[in-house]
């Protein structure tokens, strides 16, 4: 018996509405140097919970819960 494979439909995107999209706002962008303020590591508040943003020896940003 052989079994044939259906080929594979590409569904189109739905329409959106013919008005104009919205515009998009630039992206916040923050020195790392101003946020740390000179300093190895920053805490960081968010939903009760702390996050911590360390600058490593090789100079490189990471962020750990």
């Amino acid at each position: 018996m052989l079994l044939r494979a259906s080929p594979m439909r590409v569904h189109a995107p739905a329409s959106r509405s013919t008005s104009s999209p919205a515009p998009v706002s630039p992206v916040r962008r923050i020195d790392s140097q101003r946020l740390l303020d000179g300093e190895r590591e920053l805490v960081i508040e968010h939903q009760g919970n702390e996050y911590h943003l360390r600058l490593t020896r090789n100079d490189k940003l990471i962020l750990t819960k």
